[in-house]
């Protein structure tokens, strides 16, 4: 049994050494939004925040998590940043299929949270290395273009 800190709760689960982030998440946690994409950090579709940070989920091991800050797409819109992000997709219906978009709101908000009014290019810099197989790539950057705005006003 070990403690994790969990969208600002303590929650304790049964995971041995080597278990991806991801798998105690969704099955053990049975918190779904989290999605499995590609299982090697590529897709981007399993990111979470690791002490406010975007990280790939399914290559982070529970062992290395003693007293870092979990925080999964259930939990963003307790963040300004995190509802602004969710409301400009919203307002602009970024979402097709909607497999990626857990992923991709949450690596918006790491780049939001950092850097409150990013450039095009600073965006599609950031955003790269999350695939979206429905290629919105031109609504996600509008939706984080819009996710700025919302913050500035």
């Amino acid at each position: 049994m070990r403690e994790l800190r969990l969208n600002g709760k303590t929650v304790k689960v049964e995971a041995e050494n080597g278990t991806p982030l991801l798998w105690v998440i969704r099955d053990e946690l049975k918190l779904t939004g989290t999605k499995f994409g590609c299982g090697v950090a590529a897709c981007g579709a399993c990111t979470v925040h690791l002490d406010g940070e975007p990280t790939r989920s399914c290559q982070t091991y529970v062992e290395d998590l003693d007293g870092v800050e979990i925080t999964t797409i259930e939990a963003i819109s307790g963040d300004q940043v995190g509802a602004a992000v969710q409301q400009a997709w919203t307002e602009l219906d970024v979402v097709q299929c909607g497999y990626c978009q857990s992923g991709q709101i949450m690596s918006a908000v790491g780049l939001l949270t950092s850097n409150p009014s990013p450039t095009a290019e600073e965006i599609d810099t950031h955003m790269w290395g999350n695939a979206c197989r429905c290629a919105t790539y031109q609504r996600i950057r509008a939706g984080v273009q819009r996710a700025a705005e919302i913050l500035e006003a």
